[in-house]
């Protein structure tokens, strides 16, 4: 009995530890936007802002971006180094953000 129990609790650790890896990585995408975007999406006037806005509409700009139909100086480069689930899990982190 206590091998089982001891297996099913070092089931539900790896899983947590699986889930807070993640979170994290999140996180270390959504850094990558502090330099124009500011910490945690809360930019610096003259930059926009991304703490608390629209999930789907940042989806959309990211989107375009990376597939070309929104013009930009930089931010098509970098869309193009994310799948479509890693910036949408971004615009998800971003849209939680309090303004």
């Amino acid at each position: 009995m206590k091998s089982k129990t001891g297996v099913v609790a070092a089931a539900l650790l790896s899983i947590a530890g699986l889930a807070h890896a993640q979170v994290d990585q999140v996180k270390v995408w959504a850094a990558a936007c502090a330099n124009c975007h500011g910490t945690n999406g809360h930019a610096q006037p003259g930059m926009e802002a991304l703490a608390g806005k629209d999930r789907d509409d940042m989806v959309q700009k990211l989107l375009d971006f990376k597939n070309g139909r929104k013009p930009a100086t930089i931010m098509h480069q970098l869309a193009k180094g994310y799948t479509d689930d890693e910036l949408k899990a971004i615009a998800a982190y971003f849209a939680a953000q309090k303004k």
